[in-house]
């Protein structure tokens, strides 16, 4: 398939009224049910690292976390008291712990105390560059004496060649705004343009079937090297493909169908 059928097919699952599961199933619609900004940025930001494994579970685990904070996370965090810290003792997900959730609390509660935006800390002298926002991002994210060694796994960084899919798929929701994904778009100081493709095995296996790539190590280089495949066929917003290439996992061998 050359780059100009993948295209139409492409703006064909994007653009057309395709009536497929995907909001109701998806963990974005966590941070949907709140709008202060910085709800919306503890919530998504969170749901996004814990996004993987089955999607209802992700949901499932996510709606459990933050009933723990009331209607607020962000009062809550701001406003952590030590006994409030106890009561996620139970929590877990996958490897997740209670020692990573305790990390995160921390984390926010001192972010949130000199920060009104986690926007903020993506920006490298007030700009934003993938790679090198998301290892400033991971090194001020740990940048701390108490920080776990345990947690860095739960944020993925460029500079280990990882292909950061959840830190991506964050930044996608918060910089993108469309209903087709659910992305809620609150931030503005970073382009669309500027995002990479939140990339894993099943996105991998997609763009393989669709030629995009002929390579299947999954790592900064590939989702990068995707995202520059998609920028050909959008220059503006590369990254609204994420959503024609789930529909095509899911549903490639039966498209005339969801036509």
């Amino acid at each position: 398939m050359d780059q100009s059928q993948v295209k139409q097919l492409l703006d064909h699952l994007y653009y057309s009224d395709i009536n497929v599961p995907f909001l109701e199933d998806d963990p974005v619609q966590i941070p949907h049910q709140y709008t202060k900004l910085q709800d919306i940025e503890i919530v998504a930001f969170w749901t996004a690292m814990l996004a993987w494994g089955q999607r209802k579970t992700i949901i499932n685990k996510a709606k459990a976390l933050f009933a723990l904070m009331g209607e607020s996370p962000y009062e809550f965090i701001v406003n952590l008291a030590d006994e409030k810290r106890k009561s996620f003792a139970a929590f877990k997900h996958r490897t997740f712990n209670y020692t990573d959730t305790l990390y995160f609390l921390e984390y926010f509660h001192q972010y949130y105390n000199t920060h009104d935006s986690l926007e903020d800390a993506f920006l490298v002298n007030g700009e934003f560059s993938a790679k090198q926002s998301l290892e400033a991002f991971h090194n001020q994210f740990f940048d701390h004496e108490f920080a776990p060694h345990r947690t860095k796994k739960h944020i993925a960084t460029p500079a280990k060649q990882s292909a950061c899919k959840r830190i991506n798929l964050f930044l996608k929701w918060m910089v993108r705004k469309d209903p087709k994904s659910g992305d809620l778009g609150v931030w503005n100081r970073i382009e669309k343009a500027d995002l990479i493709i939140p990339l894993d095995v099943h996105v991998m296996n997609t763009v393989q079937a669709l030629q995009m790539t002929t390579k299947s190590q999954v790592n900064w280089k590939l989702a990068q090297e995707v995202t520059d495949y998609l920028k050909v066929l959008d220059t503006s917003d590369p990254v609204k493909y994420d959503y024609s290439l789930f529909i095509y996992s899911r549903y490639s061998d039966n498209l005339q169908s969801i036509h």
